[in-house]
């Protein structure tokens, strides 16, 4: 059985104890959280889809961790213009472990 939620603008194809990141999410660590935008769930009869979602269907995951990605770096440079900028930037997670598909 599998499910495809939507969170953080993204939709992931997830099933019973997989370990997905998501975009930064307002949950502490082992603090446990519900998605409700489920657009599709894979029952042993057949794929459900949604219109946009599917009516009662539901993800639980348990947050497992708070971090941030691997450091990018961003550089713009002008040639013959003297103008050069260095940027950094760490893309903030989620890291989240599914438990439970309900629909």
């Amino acid at each position: 059985m599998y499910a495809i939620i939507e969170t953080g603008g993204k939709q992931y194809r997830v099933q019973e104890g997989d370990v997905i990141y998501v975009e930064k999410l307002n949950a502490s660590e082992g603090e446990v959280v519900t998605f409700d935008r489920v657009l599709a769930v894979s029952k042993g009869e057949g794929l459900v889809t949604g219109a946009p979602t599917v009516a009662g269907a539901t993800v639980t995951g348990k947050v497992e961790k708070q971090g941030k990605g691997k450091k990018i770096i961003v550089f713009k440079y002008k040639p013959k213009k003297n103008y050069h900028r260095k940027q950094g930037h760490r893309q903030p997670y989620t890291k989240i472990v599914i438990e439970k598909i309900q629909g």
